[in-house]
């Protein structure tokens, strides 16, 4: 014998109400609320990209570029090294106030903010007096760049013999130490304290 279940108003049975809990408007409800949380989760998305984006213009990219590389001058000086791994610029061309590297690391903030503490050593040489320093490609170049000579004679530097272009002696002049240029020979001014500049030196 079948058993026979009432309508309901809406005409499903009793049975058929206990079965689809919620009706139809349950199922859009669901769908609605899915949909609302995956558009709120494309819009954080969105916005922490953005967000990104901004930063990145603001700071800019973190640099790849390497550190101080040294390197040796057409004049077999010590010298720093551009970042384009071409350029060869001397070591007492760094923090002069010029920017001589195509994109100007040589004037580097990192570099001149607390010379010379800041520089790389191979760009710093010293002197007698502690407290006294000269870029290294000044070291044993015939110039007195210290005020003592100790950049060019020992014990604190031990530098070649004159160079083909120099004279050995004493100089009078505080710019020199132990060589004169050749070109100052015979000029009829003392250079050296034996006058070996005017005597002996057979000039350039």
């Amino acid at each position: 014998m079948n058993k026979v279940f009432p309508q309901g108003e809406n005409g499903y049975t009793a049975a058929e109400s206990k079965a689809h809990p919620g009706g139809e408007g349950g199922g859009h409800l669901c769908c609605s609320r899915r949909g609302a949380c995956l558009s709120a989760s494309l819009l954080l998305l969105l916005a922490t990209v953005a967000a990104l984006i901004a930063l990145v213009t603001i700071l800019g990219l973190p640099s790849c570029t390497p550190g101080a590389q040294a390197c040796i001058t057409l004049t077999n000086r010590t010298g720093f090294l551009c970042h384009d791994q071409r350029s060869c610029i001397p070591a007492s061309g760094v923090c002069d106030g010029v920017r001589t590297c195509t994109h100007g690391e040589d004037e580097d903030e990192s570099l001149c903010r607390d010379v010379p503490q800041s520089l790389p050593h191979f760009l710093v040489a010293h002197c007698g007096d502690p407290a006294s320093w000269i870029y290294s490609d000044q070291k044993c170049d015939g110039t007195n760049n210290c005020g003592d000579c100790s950049d060019e004679l020992s014990p604190v530097t031990v530098c070649p013999p004159c160079g083909p272009g120099w004279w050995r002696c004493p100089s009078t002049f505080f710019k020199y130490c132990d060589c004169i240029p050749r070109h100052l020979c015979r000029d009829h001014v003392q250079h050296c304290s034996d006058w070996s500049d005017e005597y002996a030196c057979p000039g350039p």
